[in-house]
């Protein structure tokens, strides 16, 4: 049977007229710009990021048009009257940092009126919107990895030192390897459909549709086609949100295309942990006539927090693979090349080739947020028995990929295939140029891994409830009843009115003016050694539980925004660091007669927990900062656990209150009565919209969405 099946693992099965695979930023961003030339009437982008002054092309071009995207589009929308959607995922602040400041001012604001730009935040809490689509007149359709964004363009050759990544930086991005795929006729039709769904969904609106008496966009000229009348499957994950129904099409086309598979797998993807797709390679390796396997991966993802953990993941998932690997049939592998020093190719392809008869190229990672929780578009394609054109592209594609790799070309490659018998043995012929694969080395021993927690609580599949969460550390029991909850917020209100007139009407105000305080702290930041000072002191305020939200505040104030960041999370850390150790020095025993019953079950969850129990810890204030730190060493929490998950939880905030320091002082320095009753109020409104936003979302969870009005 056919491994493409609509309905089961993909969408739809539309037919393509002309199909391109194109390898590499610099051949996509150049067919992109080309094709939006040639566009009549309507693009849509959907994008996980956007950078509105990509330079789509590094060399000189035979026309005046820009080869900037923003001042591209502008050209197309003034000159030919083609209207634009660009939908780009509503980002969370980790990212924040990465990403072009102000692109709604940059892509809506500032952009021709035919120009449409949207944060999309239609989607459950913790999820993306990865889907990497560009649609042009509903004629010509991309699809795969890349984005219009920073750090993607680049060359086969992934020069370390190639300028021309740089961006106008001063820093050269690492070399990048991506693969997208073009398509045309019904295929880009049915694509168009799905963009114009998510632009309707996300907004509320929906787009004018294409006038066919207009025409429409043709072929990029000068771009070699690779496949003629072929049918393309289209498969989406979709997370359930706002009455929509998941959809799981990625993963089971994974799934289904591992079982099918003869004689070989391969396999180029940016992460390595996704279980369900792993146990399937798994169960194949076993069998004495399984296919052989080569996975192609970064040699470690790019992003700190991801190296902790998603690297984690990856060696445990490898070590499973290589347990089941009786045969020697299993190679994971990582592009290496002269020059690249600490750094490594970011190899950020989704690809997929089963017996060069089944292709995919998508958006979805090997993991388990693009099985279910984000939002994916991958395109695929299988030749039948007798059609022999389809096949031979696919193997020359796969070889291409190879050979970029290896240093080599298709044809060598085809020949060493032919005389080592497969896959793995022309790869390992082939592996001694300067450009080669290398084994991956695994992140981590067993013995860390075996600390890790499961899976799907470091790479969540499913949308994450905060409620449920909070109750890993608090049984339902163990939570204050509402009728208490809401005199506890009487409580903080009553308090922070009581402490506005105290500063308003008694010599407080006289004492303690915000000026002297700044002045204050401004001198104790021009003492010699102060942010060592500064870490000394959050010691130990965190051995008398004084508020650690107040130091940091003070810190960041007195420092300036990136010495007072620095200072705040080394003390932070330090304090929690001492804690942990007294803890650990006073035993169980003695923390248990200190804590009493409720934070000794706290106590069992932190255990039970590890990582994202500390990491929640210091998110969701389930108790005094001190008391976590004391009941963390108590409770066995591994070192490292609690330090990962103390600068995990503790980075975000701190780095908030330093970069709005501004906004600190200016309420800082006008303490009045109705300003402190404003700052009270504002948090107490920020805790009860958490609250009643989530519980909404609850019990919104499958209910009909509203009609949208037209655009």
């Amino acid at each position: 049977m056919p491994i493409l099946q609509a309905g089961r693992n993909c969408w739809r099965i539309e037919k393509a007229d002309r199909v391109a695979f194109l390898i590499d930023g610099e051949a996509y961003f150049a067919a992109l710009r080309r094709a939006l030339l040639d566009a009549r009437q309507l693009v849509h982008i959907l994008a996980w990021d956007i950078y509105s002054e990509l330079a789509l092309v590094r060399s000189t071009v035979d026309d005046s048009a820009p080869v900037t995207l923003k001042a591209l589009l502008n050209h197309i929308a003034r000159t030919r009257r083609v209207r634009i959607t660009i939908l780009n995922w509503d980002f969370v602040m980790l990212y924040g940092m990465e990403r072009e400041w102000l692109p709604v001012y940059k892509l809506d604001w500032d952009t021709h009126r035919r120009i449409r730009f949207y944060l999309d935040d239609k989607h459950p809490l913790g999820a993306s919107r990865h889907q990497k689509l560009v649609v042009i007149d509903d004629a010509l359709a991309f699809a795969g990895g890349l984005d219009p964004t920073r750090a993607r363009w680049d060359t086969p050759a992934h020069d370390p030192q190639d300028a021309r990544r740089a961006e106008g930086e001063s820093r050269i991005p690492a070399p990048h390897h991506d693969v997208q795929m073009l398509v045309s006729g019904d295929a880009a039709r049915a694509l168009g459909e799905l963009a114009r769904e998510r632009w309707r969904f996300a907004t509320g609106r929906r787009p004018r549709r294409i006038r066919p008496a207009r025409g429409a966009a043709g072929w990029p000229a000068g771009l070699a086609v690779d496949l003629e009348n072929v049918d393309v499957a289209i498969a989406r994950t979709e997370p359930a949100y706002a009455g929509r129904a998941e959809v799981r099409e990625v993963q089971q086309l994974y799934i289904d295309a591992v079982r099918a598979a003869r004689r070989s797998i391969y396999i180029e993807n940016q992460y390595f942990t996704a279980p369900r797709v792993i146990d399937a390679l798994a169960a194949r390796l076993a069998e004495d006539d399984g296919p052989q396997v080569v996975v192609v991966t970064p040699k470690r993802t790019s992003g700190w927090l991801s190296q902790v953990t998603l690297d984690a993941l990856r060696a445990r998932a490898v070590r499973r693979m290589q347990t089941a690997d009786r045969h020697g049939r299993l190679r994971v592998l990582y592009p290496d090349r002269p020059g690249l020093g600490d750094e490594c190719i970011d190899v950020h392809s989704k690809v997929m080739v089963v017996d060069d008869r089944f292709l995919r190229i998508g958006s979805s990672n090997l993991n388990n947020r693009s099985m279910g929780l984000d939002g994916e578009c991958d395109l695929a394609l299988e030749a039948a028995d007798e059609e022999t054109r389809t096949i031979e592209t696919i193997a020359a594609f796969r070889r291409r990929l190879l050979g970029e790799h290896l240093g080599r070309s298709a044809q060598e490659l085809a020949a060493a295939e032919r005389a080592q018998g497969g896959l793995i043995g022309a790869i390992d012929a082939l592996c001694d140029g300067e450009r080669r694969l290398r084994p991956l080395p695994l992140a981590t021993t067993e013995e860390i891994e075996s600390l890790l927690p499961e899976t799907e609580l470091l790479d969540p599949e499913q949308p994450v409830d905060p409620e449920q969460l909070a109750q890993q550390f608090l049984h339902e029991d163990e939570r204050a009843p509402a009728s208490r909850r809401i005199w506890i917020w009487i409580g903080v209100l009553v308090l922070f009115g009581l402490m506005a007139a105290a500063w308003r009407w008694t010599p407080l105000s006289r004492d303690l003016d915000v000026a002297s305080l700044l002045e204050a702290g401004a001198g104790f930041a021009e003492l010699p050694g102060a942010p060592l000072l500064v870490v000394g002191v959050f010691v130990i305020a965190g051995l008398v539980a004084f508020p650690v939200t107040l130091l940091i505040v003070f810190t960041v104030l007195s420092f300036g925004t990136l010495t007072g960041f620095a200072a705040a999370l080394a003390g932070a850390l330090a304090s929690a660091l001492v804690g942990y150790g007294l803890g650990v020095l006073l035993g169980r025993r003695t923390v248990r007669w200190l804590a009493g019953g409720r934070l000794n079950r706290i106590s069992r969850r932190l255990a039970q927990r590890g990582l994202l129990a500390v990491v929640l810890s210091r998110v969701v204030p389930i108790a005094p900062y001190s008391i976590v730190n004391l009941v963390g060493g108590a409770s066995h929490v591994s070192l490292r656990d609690f330090i990962l998950g103390t600068l995990i939880g503790m980075t975000p905030g701190i780095a908030a209150v330093a970069l709005f320091t501004g906004r600190v002082r200016a309420m800082l320095e006008d303490p009045s009565w109705e300003n402190g009753l404003v700052l009270a109020l504002v948090f107490a409104g920020i805790a009860l919209v958490a609250y009643g936003l989530v519980s909404w979302l609850r019990r919104r969870a499958g209910g009909a969405e509203p009609q949208a009005p037209a655009d």
